[in-house]
């Protein structure tokens, strides 16, 4: 018997570090290819699937305001950045197969479309994968909080946060081999263990509108699929 989708529809937030793999910076296509094609997959399935990506790889606007630049300013790169990984993911997906629009809060028409809410659920309910850029369009925020309202917007049934280990920790386990694993969270805790997996203001806006969260390793292949089937993979906090 065919497993039944738990997820109609997702909104899945890459950090810059997805797209540059072993590499200290830039854009690598070998570092994402098996998850553009993991998502082209889904989305035939029928999976609706929004993505909002960071800009980290390139730019990070926080990292040139501590080095001495305005902090508008390098936000403003952090988030051209982020449609420059848009667009190479758009890349990758469209070489699986997948139908796909890159959309940005700010405005470039001749690079890509304006992002309209209406317009992405419509493009989400016609089987394209729609690449959510330039974060929410306005400095100090970050991409986290981008993901978070763009879930909120689109009424996704779950976000992604997409990390480089298993799931949310109580400590870095990178550093601490002692760090314990959590299978799941309440937003309440998430914040208050100060746990740092996103910013409080995203976490905030995904307990405000009942968004449910989980944590999961972008680089384990078929953890997304997993996860949309039902399968406990990461950390969920909800």
């Amino acid at each position: 018997m065919e497993k039944q989708l738990v997820y109609k529809r997702i909104l899945l937030k890459l950090s810059g570090e997805a797209f540059m793999g072993d590499a200290s910076f830039g854009i690598h296509p070998e570092a994402f290819s098996h998850l553009a094609k993991e998502i082209s997959d889904l989305s035939t399935r029928g999976v609706e699937i929004g993505i909002v990506v960071g800009g980290g790889n390139i730019f990070r606007g926080a990292d040139l305001a501590a080095s001495g630049m305005d902090r508008v300013s390098g936000d403003h790169m952090g988030m051209l950045a982020t449609v420059m990984n848009a667009l190479a993911f758009q890349n990758a997906l469209e070489q699986y197969g997948a139908l796909c629009r890159v959309m940005s809060a700010i405005r470039i028409n001749e690079v890509c479309e304006c992002y309209v809410r209406r317009r992405a659920i419509r493009h989400l309910e016609k089987g394209r994968v729609v690449i959510l850029s330039a974060g929410t369009g306005n400095p100090f925020f970050t991409t986290d909080s981008a993901a978070s309202l763009r879930a909120a917007e689109i009424s996704a049934d779950l976000m992604l946060k997409a990390t480089q280990v298993d799931g949310i920790y109580s400590a870095d386990p990178r550093k601490d081999p002692n760090a314990t694993l959590y299978s799941q969270l309440k937003y309440d805790e998430l914040i208050n263990r100060r746990l740092g997996v996103m910013d409080t203001t995203a976490v905030v806006m995904c307990q405000e509108h009942n968004m449910p969260l989980r944590v999961f390793n972008v680089h384990k292949e078929g953890n997304i699929t997993k996860i949309i089937y039902g399968e406990n993979i990461g950390t969920l906090v909800a």
